[in-house]
């Protein structure tokens, strides 16, 4: 069903907020087609953001983004590391399912068929043949090979890197990697982060004039651990590893700053459906991050592993200012993007993710999802409702009310063994749907033959 957006639903959800951009009173007419912008960091700690609780790092435009639009409270990722996340991200299904299950590693060590694989059809192509024109800036990380080359995948546009990981000051990349404008190496002077914003920005005044689609996936805040002088020296009271982080995390809240400005400069504010999200949970041992109030890191099936900020934002279109506590997932991003942009009734019925649209808007009262699942090798997790099952790598199934214990300090596995088989039986039933990985987690040293679904992995890597 084509979805409808409707302001009945939520007039007198938030009264008195004001959104993050002003929608002006002169615009009569909108664009029959939003413009799609989705912003994803790269290993940003959960409770780091101010609309997260975040006190010593300031984000006032991503603070002025949540306002402005809706902030989802219980969002996740469909996997704790970068790649599999943005296959999944990027296609709307679980990435299990097509053996994307785990980070390739270096190219030292990643497996030569490491891709987003060529069967499975992207957000930028089903938006590319609604007649948007499509172009992504920052990190891709979903293949090495010229096929797997995101202007092979959707994108018209490409400026960025293709590994896990890159220098913020060097061009070539240590790894031979070098920042590249569609496939042509550039020389690029500036701190990347701020050159990403910089060809966002520019991206938008090219094709301000038409529908555009912009993946912005910058590479900030994941290692190493760089900055120039003008944002170290706003954090005088920070040391360290944390001063680093806060540098990097403030250069990239301003580059979303210059990107919503680019939007209202083009008049294309109320025009915009804009998504912002982390890749997963920051790895705080690694760049100084913090999950707070969850339990784990990037590497994890813990809260502080999968559970990310998440923010939708539409002036005029969405309600301001509001939080949604329902679980969603990243893999909703994909429907709700092409159901925004008209194309709901091409979408095939074997996506995971929905189209939040209608549940935002009031719509619907109903859950997104009945259950959510996670599995990265020998670690795997369910929540349905507020109960989550998961097994870590070592150890027990353990059982969390997350109502009442967000922490996941309270295991109840022992008190609540019916619980514990519902949701193992859910779980097991997902899972055989499931591909064996495509190929070796790229972290752990490689087994003598390709794994299967009980393939190993350690926490960390890119």
């Amino acid at each position: 069903m084509r979805v409808t957006l409707a302001f009945a639903g939520w007039i007198g959800v938030v009264i008195g907020v004001v959104p993050a951009v002003p929608v002006r009173a002169e615009r009569v007419e909108r664009r029959p087609r939003p413009n799609i912008v989705l912003v994803l960091a790269d290993d940003l700690g959960y409770g780091d953001v101010g609309f997260q609780g975040g006190k010593d790092i300031p984000t006032p435009n991503l603070d002025a983004l949540a306002r402005g639009g809706v902030r989802f409270t219980n969002a996740y990722v469909s996997c704790p590391v970068c790649s599999p996340t943005r296959a999944g991200l990027l296609t709307g299904r679980y990435q299990q399912r097509f053996g994307h299950e785990f980070n390739p590693g270096p190219p030292a060590v990643a497996d030569p068929e490491f891709g987003l694989p060529l069967g499975q059809r992207t957000l930028p192509e089903y938006l590319g043949k609604l007649g948007y024109r499509t172009g992504m800036v920052g990190k891709w990380h979903l293949g090495l090979k010229p096929k797997f080359h995101p202007t092979q995948r959707g994108f018209v546009e490409f400026f960025g890197f293709l590994h896990g990981s890159h220098e913020y000051f060097d061009p070539r990349g240590r790894q031979g990697d070098p920042i590249s404008r569609g496939t042509e190496p550039v020389d690029e002077k500036e701190y990347l982060t701020d050159a990403f914003t910089r060809e966002a920005v520019a991206f938008i005044a090219r094709h301000k004039d038409e529908p555009f689609f912009l993946y912005l996936a910058y590479n900030a805040v994941h290692s190493p651990m760089e900055a120039p002088p003008r944002y170290l020296d706003r954090f005088p009271n920070l040391e360290g590893k944390r001063r680093t982080y806060a540098a990097m995390l403030s250069a990239m809240d301003d580059g979303i700053g210059a990107v919503l400005k680019a939007l209202r400069d083009a008049r294309l504010d109320s025009d915009t459906l804009l998504f912002f999200l982390s890749d997963n949970g920051g790895p705080p041992e690694v760049n100084a991050s913090r999950n707070d109030p969850l339990r784990g890191a990037k590497g994890q099936v813990y809260e502080g592993g999968i559970r990310v900020p998440f923010v939708m934002w539409w002036p005029g279109r969405l309600p301001q200012g509001r939080t949604y506590d329902r679980p969603v997932i990243c893999l909703d991003v994909l429907p709700t993007a092409v159901a925004a942009a008209g194309g709901e009734a091409d979408l095939p019925t074997k996506l995971d993710g929905v189209n939040l649209l209608p549940f935002v808007t009031g719509q619907r009262s109903d859950a997104p999802h009945d259950a959510l699942y996670w599995r990265m090798g020998r670690q795997w997790a369910i929540r349905k409702g507020d109960w989550k099952l998961l097994q870590p790598v070592g150890g027990e199934r353990q059982l969390y009310n997350l109502a009442d214990d967000i922490r996941e300090q309270n295991d109840l596995a022992a008190q609540q063994p019916q619980r514990v088989r519902e949701l193992q039986g859910l779980y097991d039933a997902w899972n055989a749907t499931l591909a064996a990985p495509a190929w070796r987690d790229g972290r752990v040293q490689p087994p003598a033959t390709r794994p299967g679904p009980g393939a190993g992995q350690r926490r960390g890597g890119s």
